[in-house]
């Protein structure tokens, strides 16, 4: 990043109790408040994970369109017990139980940020690519149907920005998740900002 961004470093990230070992490192350019597993009551992992190092951020969409009428606690809840148990796909497909949850942050359709599988673990996926390596941040929305909210933007842009900075993610290693594997994820409105958030990071 350069010099320029640096002076951007402000104030701490507000946490709640309960962080995990990555969240406590580093600082966001901006203050970011994370809704933490303790915070949602997140189960425990059913199964052993892979410990991995993170080197690129892909981006992903959950393919279900916003709901504003549910927290984001509720929305984590939810996605975990799908997660931790075997399920049909809405492809017609089926996906097997998983450890947790497969992305490690969640952005709902206010922005609200909230901390997935810890981010030491690989995830998970449905598609051919190994995520191993990859920080894996997902978006409230189907981006195929609808835009991803101001808020999300926003949320996005600043919370990616300290990741790459605490990683030493390069601009050119933030993606999508289609650059990996054959998925419309996370969608054509959401791709199409990705361009313009690695010239945020760079």
């Amino acid at each position: 990043m350069r010099r320029h961004s640096f002076l951007l470093l402000a104030a701490g990230v507000l946490l709640t109790a309960g962080c995990s070992g990555a969240l406590q490192s580093g600082r966001p350019a901006e203050t970011l408040e994370i809704v933490t597993r303790a915070t949602w009551q997140a189960n425990e992992p059913v199964a052993p994970m892979k410990a991995h190092t993170i080197t690129r951020i892909t981006i992903h969409h959950t393919a279900t369109r916003h709901n504003p009428a549910k927290t984001l606690e509720a929305k984590l809840q939810d996605l975990q017990r799908f997660s931790q148990n075997e399920g049909a796909l809405a492809g017609g497909g089926t996906k097997p139980a998983w450890p947790d949850v497969p992305y490690h942050y969640y952005i709902d359709v206010s922005g609200r940020i909230g901390e997935a599988r810890d981010a030491r673990y690989a995830g998970d996926t449905n598609t051919s690519y190994d995520p191993a390596g990859h920080l894996l941040i997902v978006l409230e929305g189907n981006f195929e149907e609808e835009q991803p909210t101001p808020a999300q933007l926003e949320t996005l842009r600043r919370f990616v920005g300290w990741q790459a900075q605490l990683y030493g993610v390069p601009a050119e290693r933030i993606q999508g998740h289609k650059d990996f594997a054959q998925t419309a994820c996370p969608g054509t409105s959401l791709y199409a900002y990705l361009p313009e958030l690695r010239k945020v990071v760079q």
